[in-house]
């Protein structure tokens, strides 16, 4: 019998789930994906409105205007499916999300699409007979814009929901004395209606240093605020970096690590985003969420307690459309059974394993799923254990060159455009 899958989310991770789902007829029915927005492409789909929808739903994409890709689109893309050669390797997001719409049809996706449904509950049933292994089967509840409610029952469910849509907001003590605007860049849209303004930038990670050069190249004052070493690459003349904020003073000024203090008109936050999956109950599932971490996840996707659940796309560091594709194929072939997991026990201790050397190189558990360096070896694992083609050694020679040149210019190393040569080589061209 067919095994009838849902996928949460028509983003590049559930647009990817649904196609491998499609390409194997003989194991599953076509799958049905619950879509919030009314269209594919998920955090891709630039939506110039921040806040609230009039229906009520909130503006889920943190895309803003001028956003350019920080891989090159011969690494970002999915294997299966190449951009188009004549684009630059750095790319506007519209043409991101161009790529997906194209992925979407090429795929003949759509069909599968429930657009504009929320889904409210997704929860396990548990049914057994003596002397067999327990049977678990998933209700998914969702309702329309209209509010009508449906309750399904599939196989399996795969969480491709993406984590780029709840700002994480860390405290700072007194922020309520602060005088200016406070933002996310999650509200963050472009960089003009900012220009004379002082701007203390919270986070010195790829959004915050990407903003931090729009905001000066727009007439900004940017104060770079973060808590690591200070960037050693050269900065904008009009992005001054400090150590990382510690509270607001009763009159507004802002205190700084290292004691200083100063006075802005904007602290906006580039603090990355939190886990939150409102329909699944965390308890239930043997799942602790929390803001920057789930856990026990095996491989990063599947909660021991209930192997027919998986998340895709967790990961942070990671060439993110690549990473789908492994993840989704793997638990396909978990779930079509040419992969056999662990016991659940053993499943649990491997992750409790792996956590545990992680915190004793000194890794900080809010930072136990980024992958970085790991995120090679961890898909080839993936492919071995399943059986499908490995990313190609070129994808990660590119990767880490392309990490280089931002290391060395931040403003300037999307004017490279590169070629793949060969699996193993790629180019530099004009």
């Amino acid at each position: 019998m067919l095994q009838l899958v849902a996928v949460v989310g028509a983003g590049a991770a559930g647009l990817c789930a649904a196609r491998h789902i499609l390409s194997r007829p003989g194991s599953f029915a076509p799958p049905v994906v619950f879509e919030l927005g009314d269209s594919v492409g998920g955090t891709w789909r630039y939506d110039e409105r921040v806040g609230t929808l009039p229906d009520g739903r909130p503006v889920l994409s943190s895309m803003y205007r001028d956003l350019r890709t920080n891989l090159p689109k011969e690494v970002m893309m999915f294997p299966d499916f190449p951009f188009d050669p004549q684009l630059s390797s750095f790319l506007p997001h519209q043409e991101v999300q161009a790529y997906l719409e194209r992925y979407c049809e090429n795929f003949q996706l759509r069909p599968h699409i429930r657009f504009s449904t929320v889904v409210g509950n997704v929860r396990p049933v548990v049914t057994a007979t003596e002397g067999e292994e327990r049977k678990v089967t998933w209700e998914v509840t969702s309702s329309d814009l209209s509010g009508r409610q449906k309750t399904e029952s599939f196989d399996s469910v795969l969480v491709c929901s993406g984590h780029y849509s709840d700002p994480h907001l860390p405290h700072v003590p007194g922020i309520e004395n602060f005088k200016g605007k406070v933002l996310h860049s999650h509200s963050y849209r472009f960089a003009e209606p900012f220009s004379g303004q002082t701007v203390v930038v919270l986070g010195a990670k790829s959004s915050g240093l990407d903003i931090s050069i729009e905001l000066a190249k727009a007439g900004a004052k940017v104060i770079l605020s973060h808590r690591d070493r200070p960037l050693k690459f050269p900065l904008h003349p009009a992005i001054q970096q400090s150590s990382s904020v510690v509270a607001v003073e009763d009159n507004g000024s802002i205190c700084l690590q290292d004691g200083s203090l100063c006075d802005a008109d904007v602290l906006m936050f580039c603090t990355g985003y939190n886990f939150k999956y409102p329909f699944l109950d965390a308890a239930q599932l043997g799942l602790d969420v929390q803001d920057h971490m789930v856990s026990p996840l095996y491989r990063f996707m599947v909660p021991p307690a209930f192997p027919k659940l998986f998340f895709i796309g967790i990961c942070k560091i990671i060439c993110p459309f690549p990473n789908f594709n492994c993840q989704v194929q793997f638990a396909l072939a978990v779930l079509d059974g040419s992969v056999t997991l662990p016991p659940r026990e053993q499943m649990e201790e491997e992750v409790r394993q792996e956590q545990q050397e992680k915190l004793q190189r000194g890794v900080q558990h809010r930072h136990l799923l980024k992958m970085d360096q790991s995120q090679w070896e961890y898909c080839d694992v993936l492919a071995r254990s399943a059986d499908f083609p490995p990313l190609l050694p070129v994808v990660r020679s590119l990767y880490e060159e392309v990490w280089r040149q931002r290391q060395i210019h931040p403003e300037n190393y999307r004017r490279n455009n590169y070629r793949i040569v060969s699996s193993t080589e790629w180019e530099l061209i004009d």
